[in-house]
């Protein structure tokens, strides 16, 4: 079965969502990445920071296709459908760790909220896993970035 004219505007929507939330957590976080955050005692192991643009963009745009896979068979799939409602979840919790790590220049509270950012998006892979397996592939990469910036605000927030 191939895309319809709507199901193209989904996966553009998703994409404008991803893009968006993206923009919002790059304003928050350039207020404070040459400044405060450049004066972090950081470990060794911390990416250079011309990386985390390229990573970011390629995780929100495989986010925005596993939604919207996802969106596709909403109406085929309850589990489909919680998936997408937990991918929601995911996807407020991402942006409200920008406001809360650089906007409120907290590790603390960046940190609560990735653990449970971290908690969520394992808990859509296993739910991937089981049913979309070729999604979970696409997923994988999220949850391994996320892991390790789970691990670099631990680190950040133990040496303050």
């Amino acid at each position: 079965m191939s895309p319809t004219p709507r199901t193209w505007l989904a996966l553009i929507g998703f994409i404008l969502l991803v893009a968006v939330v993206s923009a919002i957590g790059g304003a928050v976080t350039t207020s404070s990445v040459t400044t405060w955050y450049a004066g972090l005692d950081k470990p060794s192991w911390t990416p250079p920071g011309w990386l985390f643009g390229p990573a970011w963009t390629l995780l929100y745009a495989m986010m925005a296709v596993v939604a919207w896979r996802l969106w596709q068979q909403r109406h085929q799939s309850p589990a489909a459908r919680l998936t997408l409602r937990l991918w929601f979840v995911q996807l407020a919790l991402n942006s409200a760790w920008s406001f809360l790590f650089f906007g409120l220049r907290s590790p603390l509270a960046g940190l609560i909220d990735i653990l449970a950012l971290l908690v969520i998006i394992i808990w859509i892979q296993i739910r991937l896993a089981r049913e979309r397996s070729t999604l979970a592939i696409l997923w994988s990469p999220y949850i391994a970035w996320v892991a390790f910036a789970t691990a670099l605000n631990a680190s950040i927030w133990l040496r303050i």
